[in-house]
């Protein structure tokens, strides 16, 4: 039998297959097999084919061996950790992997879950030990290796954690007593490292039935915004297992699940949440003993741990780094956040908590969503595993239902124990950034636990915020609170997030965009809506402008302006820099009003210093990069991939767009590249019809091979503001005129 005839999964059982891949437009895996083992192992090996230098980056950073193949001054994997250098980044793994942390989770994992890790494992290392790569990024590496189903394991718990010790690596690897004094600024401080402004960010749009247009039940629109470099990206497949499972979208490199998608029933996406995953504790310490502590007056000893990293000298040998690091009950031994010092001195430190520390039920959270066939469905799976690490979910499905939740892994720090056990710094920083420090000398000081949660120290489902409507739920990176306009939600833990606050420039274009559209909504309308490009900021601020800029080609490019940032918007890149040098200041007249959020603040001063000055920097960063005042925004904002140049629409989130983009600016060149921005783009339509409607775009495209011809194709769809048809029912695949098979024996 030919593999063109080899076409259904029953032909490739019959063959001896272990799964199935049929590749359809822009490389994208629909993958079946009769088994989960089958799937993942159908998974792995396109996986590998599209992205192996960057999955293996990925096991070789949890593996702590980037030391010795890359040197220890090297900069660390940023989508595992914030590790500032190699050896902070192994320190930190090597202390996790030498505590045996991901091992003993390992029951956490549902049966079909080990299935897929173990056929992913098997998958990945057929493609390298058949194919190898021709990617220049590790092809002849050292360090490119099979892999086990623990290093896949170790990976899954480094995504999970990212948002506690991962971010805070650098303050436990080198922990030691140093003494000191907390800087008075440090709550401050620390709080704007916590949030730094080009973090990453999503949009999640869910409308039904009573947001459509007749004859759709609903639409959902899936928008997250991650980095386009490196290992947190976002690869797409479809999962089948004929009669059993069957979900498609997108996953972050690595996880062989669909974490954003659908399926024929449901649909799904998440948002960064703005819910804190960590605290801290402080202990107070047995005098003239640093390495003691104290709990409810009786002396405990930190735990102490040797961990040692091979590193690689100048000249190629190898020596050992080796400290002892320190932990408490609650968790390492942290001194700093970012350049913060956090003092560890004669009579007390701090100690780090992370809520995600023994999580690997995430698996699990993304394997019933696999499953789902309604917002219930989805419902169950978010709170019968408690394993969302970081992300609120968006959810509809056909009976016209939206969802909202924020159902996910929240230490139990209720208002009530803040407010009572918080240590001086601890009320600030709660406050300013939700990040609880507690008076670690006291046992009803420690986190608290609900009977509905999974362990102790997490929130239970019914404490945290989770809304469902027939018209709309939404989440653009702000609190819970405005989920729906209409019907706003309180009553959670600050810890969650803030209520009755100013919202972003661009939750409140998510808001009045959907408003706008509310009862007419359909696939087709959500894609314009977002390719619309549209500046929340722009449309309050660009006409007045106009007015401050007086005559000539810029001001009639303000003045004539549709505040959009399309590729032929002339005036964008003006206002682009105008906005973002005036980042922070409070230029407006209509302060905000918590009675109207939607609407308020609004009007700008033009007689504020900053509006003028702010505008005289952006004028000097066009001349000075020889670009028209008036320019096309296309001709000076784009990306280059394999040499060619490729226009970018679209600006930064901070603008009010939802379609948001971060990019680099060359002083000599204008925006020459994207950091992060719109990257999974998902559009599905739920309706009376068998096959969802879905389109579906993979910005900077499947693969991060240059030599591989999906490195780049889906980018050049997206310059051009195209869309992928989706293809999710059999004969939908089968009529794929780039279709291309492969079985796996």
């Amino acid at each position: 039998m030919t593999a063109a005839v080899v076409t259904t999964p029953a032909a490739a059982d019959a063959e001896g297959g272990r799964a199935l891949i049929r590749y359809t437009e822009h490389g994208i895996p629909h993958i079946s097999a009769k088994s989960f083992d089958g799937l993942g192992y159908g998974y792995g090996y396109a996986a590998a084919k599209d992205n192996l230098c960057e999955l293996a980056n990925g096991y070789l950073t949890v593996e702590a061996k980037r030391s010795k193949y890359l040197g220890p001054e090297g900069t660390a994997n940023p989508a595992l950790s914030s590790a500032s250098t190699n050896l902070a980044s192994d320190v930190h793994f090597q202390r996790i992997n030498d505590a045996g942390v991901v091992e003993r989770l390992l029951d956490q994992p549902r049966p079909e879950v080990k299935e897929i890790v173990g056929g992913y494992a098997d998958g990945y290392n057929k493609y390298l030990a058949q194919h190898g790569t021709r990617d220049p990024a590790c092809r002849d590496a050292e360090w490119l290796r099979p892999i086990t189903e623990l290093d896949v394991y170790r990976h899954l718990y480094a995504i999970a954690s990212i948002s506690g010790q991962g971010e805070l690596a650098d303050g436990t690897v080198g922990a030691q007593p140093s003494g000191g004094t907390l800087a008075a600024d440090a709550a401050e401080r620390i709080g704007a490292a916590l949030r730094p402004a080009d973090s990453p960010a999503s949009n999640g749009i869910a409308v039904g039935s009573a947001g459509t247009a007749e004859g759709h039940a609903s639409v959902l629109l899936g928008n997250p915004h991650f980095p386009w470099q490196g290992g947190r990206r976002f690869w797409q497949a479809q999962l089948t297992i004929p009669g059993r499972f069957n979900a498609a979208g997108a996953s972050l490199l690595g996880v062989p699940l669909i974490q954003i998608g659908h399926t024929r029933d449901a649909a799904w996406t998440h948002t960064f949440s703005t819910a804190r995953t960590f605290g801290l504790f402080e202990v107070q310490l047995v005098p003239g003993d640093p390495l003691s502590y104290v709990v409810d007056g009786q002396p405990e000893k930190m735990s102490a741990q040797k961990v040692s990293v091979e590193v690689k000298q100048p000249d190629g040998s190898l020596t050992t780094d080796t400290r002892t690091l320190y932990s408490t009950r609650y968790g390492p031994i942290i001194t700093g956040i970012g350049d913060i010092p956090l003092p560890w001195t004669q009579t007390s430190a701090y100690t780090l908590r992370d809520g995600n520390a023994t999580n690997l039920r995430s698996l699990n959270t993304w394997f019933g969503l696999n499953e789902a066939r309604d917002v219930e469905d989805v419902s169950k799976a978010l709170k019968s595993t408690l394993g969302v690490p970081w992300v609120n979910t968006i959810a509809t499905d056909r009976h016209g239902k939206a969802l909202y939740s924020d159902v996910q892994v929240v230490p139990h720090v209720t208002d009530e124990l803040a407010e009572r056990c918080s240590t001086p710094l601890g009320h600030q920083l709660f406050q300013a950034a939700q990040v609880s420090v507690l008076d670690g000398s006291r046992t009803d000081c420690q986190w608290g636990s609900d009977s509905d949660a999974v362990e102790p120290g997490l929130l239970g489902p019914s404490r945290l915020p989770h809304q469902v409507r027939d018209d709309y739920e939404l989440n653009a990176n702000d609190s819970p609170w405005l989920a729906n306009a209409a019907e706003p939600l309180t009553g959670y833990p600050w810890i969650v997030g803030d209520v009755g606050t100013q919202r972003s420039p661009r939750t409140r274009e998510a808001l009045i965009t959907t408003e706008e559209h509310l009862g007419a909504f359909t696939p087709e309308v959500m894609k314009d809506a977002l390719f619309g490009d549209r500046g929340r900021l722009a449309v309050l601020m660009a006409d007045a402008l106009a007015e401050l800029c007086g005559t000539g080609p810029a001001c009639d490019a303000l003045a004539s302006w549709d505040h959009t940032f399309r590729l032929e918007s002339r005036g964008a890149l003006l206002f682009h820099r105008f906005a973002l040098r005036l980042t922070g200041a409070d230029v407006w007249k209509v302060k905000f009003d918590p009675a109207d959020p939607i609407n308020t603040p609004n009007t700008v001063d033009l007689q504020h210093p900053r509006v003028r000055e702010a505008f005289d920097d952006a004028v000097a960063d066009l001349t000075a990069a020889g670009i028209p005042l008036d320019a096309k925004l296309g001709d000076h904002q784009s990306v280059t991939r394999a040499g060619k140049r490729i226009p970018m629409h679209s600006g930064p989130g901070q603008l009010g767009i939802l379609n948001a983009m971060a990019t680099v600016w060359d002083p000599a060149a204008g925006n020459v590249d994207v950091v992060h921005g719109s990257s999974y783009l998902q559009v599905v339509g739920l309706s009376g019809k068998a096959c969802p409607d879905t389109s579906t775009l993979l910005t900077y495209s499947q693969s991060t091979d240059p030599t591989s011809p999906h490195f780049a194709d889906q980018t050049e769809l997206f310059s051009r503001g195209e869309w992928v048809r989706g293809r999710f029912c059999e004969g939908d695949i089968l009529s794929s005129p780039a279709l291309e098979v492969v079985v796996l024996r």
